[in-house]
């Protein structure tokens, strides 16, 4: 997994979101790829720019990857 790729599926988790989700999509792709961003030294501000949204949402990823200490996600 490499930057472009973790890019890609938060671009389409970001898009396929339900209305009023956005944002909860951003923090849920944060939880699930924290371990892989943290391992490899990823710069969440890269991941966001080749994701193609906000580069604001670098924040809100980043207080998923935070949150990823804390909680699971639901399958």
């Amino acid at each position: 997994m490499n930057v472009q790729k973790l890019g890609q599926i938060l671009n389409e988790m970001y898009n396929k979101a339900p209305n009023g989700d956005r944002v909860t999509n951003i923090h849920l792709f944060g939880i699930k790829f924290a371990e892989i961003i943290l391992k490899n030294h990823f710069s969440v501000k890269s991941i966001v720019e080749c994701s193609g949204i906000n580069v604001s949402y670098a924040a809100e990823v980043s207080k998923g990857v935070r949150l990823a200490r804390y909680v699971t996600p639901k399958e």
